[in-house]
């Protein structure tokens, strides 16, 4: 048995490293290490409850929006706050702004990248993805970051700056739009839909959306007379067996996004061999391998503890270990496509399970989803109807909980205010669930066991195969130990 310790990653959002234990040229077994702490929910103890809405999106400059939705929704739930449609629909749109941008960021700019490595110089695909994809020299680049930048542009017409924008709040957003302002945010998503459309897709989104299985999905990338981005992924899918690789567990969750009118475009929900209800009073937080200390191994996040202790002899991450009813899940693109039922999901799912291809196809998938919702929310602004409604009550004592999708999977933010101040204030971020250590029962996280028959080449040091599996889940390790 080897033991090879990978990291730090480049190309992730914070600080990670993998410890692996390798017996005959596969990974045996994994542990993921969360190396940086920096204590936000120590941060807010004792401060006004409104103040939440300034800390929180500085967890992260990535997913800042993400951030400021869940803590607004928390504070909502305590103040029984109900947003106007139009403030919803606003709040839809530069949450889907940050969401796609990371989305879009994610393939050409941190996973794409790893298929220009010379060790794929005898792939008959290496030629064309060296030239498109190689870090910052590839024709992607140039494409791609002005192409994000304009889309970007809809975040400061409708929320001012990105990231850390205050115009987000519990009753709605600050800033209404004008009738000149939703002709320009339509035209920006004009044109990033032009975009994926030419390049990225290759096809009408609508066409993509469509697809309902695999088969289907084979025919269309072969019928496809524009070889896209999406088409030249699935080519290296099928030549490498991405399907095959970084195979999770069975059990998914999303906790639903973009509501609007009580009704979700992403539905939340449970998927493991079928959907089923969400019970947010069945999550826990478990500290066995984790270097914190609580007065229990196990508590729900409303009464969690983040009291840092490096003595744990146990300990080998900051991570908590999240665990829905005692289980491990996995969350994600994949996760929300699977539990809101989009076909091709679910046919992805009975094909090969959770793997490598499947979580980044499905972002691809919701890049077009997501895109035409956006469009029509756009569409649907009435500038002579409310934005913003307040109850006029002062902030009282209560719990709160805010949920979400972040681009990488299920955000909560759980708050408790005692004597108008925050007296408790736990988050659980997406990463956290898919890289926790293992827990109580030793199970491992999300990521711990898709790294498991991981194949690692002779003299590896940095395997190729592990930074793939790690780089489908799109770690953002900042939000991981907040």
């Amino acid at each position: 048995m080897t033991r090879l310790v990978v990291g730090p990653f480049n190309r992730v959002e914070g600080d990670l490293e993998v410890k692996l234990d390798i017996s005959q040229q596969q990974v045996q077994q994994a542990w993921v290490n969360c190396t940086l702490y920096r204590g936000f929910e120590q941060i807010l103890r004792g401060k006004r409850p409104e103040d939440a809405m300034v800390y929180t999106p500085r967890i992260c400059g990535i997913c800042s929006v993400s951030q400021s939705v869940a803590a607004l929704r928390a504070l909502a739930d305590v103040q029984g706050i109900k947003m106007p449609v139009n403030g919803q629909r606003v709040t839809n749109l530069v949450l889907a702004n940050e969401n796609m941008a990371d989305h879009f960021s994610h393939f050409y700019l941190f996973f794409m990248p790893d298929f220009a490595r010379p060790i794929y110089r005898d792939r008959p695909w290496f030629d064309k993805v060296e030239r498109r994809f190689k870090a910052v020299t590839g024709t992607a680049t140039a494409e791609i970051v002005p192409a994000r930048a304009e889309f970007l542009h809809l975040m400061g017409t409708l929320a001012g700056k990105w990231p850390h924008t205050l115009t987000l709040q519990p009753g709605g957003v600050s800033k209404s739009v004008q009738p000149q302002e939703r002709l320009r945010v339509l035209a920006i998503l004009q044109g990033f839909r032009a975009f994926l459309e030419r390049v990225t897709i290759g096809d009408r989104l609508e066409n993509f959306v469509a697809l309902d299985s695999l088969e289907a999905l084979q025919s269309w990338a072969a019928a496809n007379s524009i070889e896209s981005d999406l088409t030249l992924f699935l080519e290296i899918s099928e030549d490498l067996q991405l399907q095959q690789l970084g195979q999770a567990g069975d059990l998914f969750m999303s906790y639903g996004n973009y509501p609007l009118n009580g009704e979700y475009c992403l539905h939340p929900g449970l998927w493991q061999q079928g959907k089923k209800p969400l019970d947010l009073s069945l999550i826990s937080e478990d500290i066995s391998h984790s270097w914190m200390n609580q007065s229990q191994a196990q508590l729900p996040p409303i009464s969690g503890e983040t009291e840092p202790d490096m003595s744990n002899p146990a300990g080998y991450s900051w991570c908590k270990a999240p665990r829905l009813d005692g289980k491990m899940v996995e969350v994600g693109a994949f996760a929300r496509q699977l539990v809101d039922g989009h076909p091709l999901a679910r046919a992805l799912y009975q094909d090969s399970r959770s793997n490598v291809r499947n979580r980044v196809l499905m972002r691809l998938l919701e890049l077009a989803r997501i895109t035409i919702a956006m469009e029509q929310w756009a569409r649907e602004i009435d500038p002579s109807q409310p934005f913003f409604e307040d109850n006029g009550q002062l902030m009282q004592d209560g719990i709160g909980i805010g949920t979400l999708e972040a681009a990488r999977g299920s955000l909560g933010h759980w708050l408790e205010v005692r004597d108008g101040k925050i007296h408790n204030y736990q988050i659980i971020a997406p990463t956290t669930w898919n890289f926790s250590p293992r827990d109580s029962q030793q199970q491992p996280g999300a990521l711990e066991l898709a790294l498991q028959g991981a194949p690692v080449r002779e003299g590896e040091k940095e395997p190729v195969a592990v930074q793939h599996i790690v780089r489908s889940f799109d770690p953002c390790m900042v939000c991981t130990v907040h």
